[in-house]
């Protein structure tokens, strides 16, 4: 079986490549092409489509108009077909905050309100809410150290995966929806290596990719 094209979209907000680049690495079966929002965004359609999976971890905070900067017109073009096909989207971490006044993020991510406040170094318990689903399936709760969001959890049509009861987080954690033909995977967890490095975080990244291409 040939290997899975994956997307890895990241910008506007920093983060440790080494580890970041460690972790995409890790993923058997699937040959990851980490990019800025801009290349992404300027690489012509069939690039774009040829992808089975376009990961996003960027947290760009304005809304693209098309009418805004030299890259405004191209990521408006680049995100407003998701969906279209069954190219699957994984929204992770800060990602899920990225374009919050944008209707359309809103909605592949579930999320209408996306304020939020967050803690570093967060001594977390993750609880599998649902161990019969192939990206969290046979997985027992673990603890890691990782930062946390605090607000407003994922709403209806998203299948809740994994929570937690820490007072200074968010209690869904991971959540999988359908935005009309794509699959999507949502994950809150994995701001730093200590995250990137976490055996089961890397699990859940690599089952998540191969879960969202179907």
């Amino acid at each position: 079986m040939s290997a899975l094209r994956v997307a890895v979209v990241t910008g506007r907000h920093p983060f440790d490549v080494l580890g970041f680049h460690a972790l995409f690495r890790s993923i058997p079966d699937a040959d990851c092409d980490i990019q800025h929002m801009e290349d992404f965004a300027y690489s012509p359609p069939e690039v774009r489509a040829g992808y089975d999976v376009v990961v996003f971890y960027n947290m760009h905070t304005e809304t693209p108009t098309g009418e805004g900067s030299y890259f405004d017109r191209p990521i408006k073009a680049a995100l407003e077909p998701l969906g279209e096909t069954a190219q699957g989207i994984f929204v992770l971490h800060h990602a899920i905050l990225a374009f919050p006044d944008w209707p359309l993020w809103s909605e592949i991510v579930g999320i209408a309100d996306r304020r939020f406040s967050f803690y570093h170094d967060e001594h977390i318990r993750v609880e599998v809410a649902n161990p019969d689903h192939p990206i969290t399936r046979d997985l027992s709760p673990w603890d890691m150290v990782d930062e946390t969001y605090v607000m407003q959890d994922a709403g209806p049509g998203s299948e809740i995966l994994l929570t937690t009861e820490h007072p200074r987080s968010m209690r869904t954690l991971a959540w999988t929806r359908r935005y009309k033909k794509a699959r999507v995977f949502c994950l809150e967890l994995g701001h730093d290596n200590q995250a990137f490095a976490h055996p089961i975080f890397r699990k859940l990244v690599s089952r998540g990719i191969h879960w969202c291409a179907g």
